[in-house]
């Protein structure tokens, strides 16, 4: 457990929780600030930061958190669709610094526009970042 997470308060009871689904590995709970109905957060019991820092063996525990949830959804909500998203540093939205998966219900007619939409790329950059990828 870190001292000042919030995550982890809520993995020891500490702070409350519309806790929805856990495992001896994992808690998945409501997102108090919810982009769609139903968007849920799933957490590692354990402690890591982010996506660089979390054991494999979390992720994937998290991961399979994060498919059972996204199931439960489609069946009990009736979604549509589900995105999962991870913000790994404040670049990239990470406000809560233990590793989490936003599970986000999607409808056909819900308001929820991303921040971004997928555009057509240039395949000289595309050919230039794999590169250096494989590197």
């Amino acid at each position: 457990m870190a001292p000042d997470c919030i995550f982890c308060a809520i993995v020891a009871g500490e702070l409350p929780a519309e806790r929805v689904d856990e495992d001896e590995h994992t808690i998945a709970f409501m997102d108090i600030n919810p982009w769609t109905r139903g968007h849920a957060l799933v957490i590692p019991r354990e402690h890591s930061k982010n996506l660089y820092e979390i054991e494999p063996h979390d992720l994937a525990r998290t991961a399979t958190a994060a498919k059972r949830l996204s199931l439960r959804m489609r069946d009990a909500l009736g979604c549509d669709g589900v995105n999962l998203l991870n913000a790994c540093e404040p670049a990239a939205w990470q406000t809560v610094f233990h590793f989490h998966v936003h599970v986000i219900p999607r409808y056909a007619d819900d308001p929820l526009d991303l921040p971004t939409q997928p555009r057509s790329g240039d395949s000289g950059e595309i050919a230039a970042a794999a590169e250096e990828l494989r590197a």
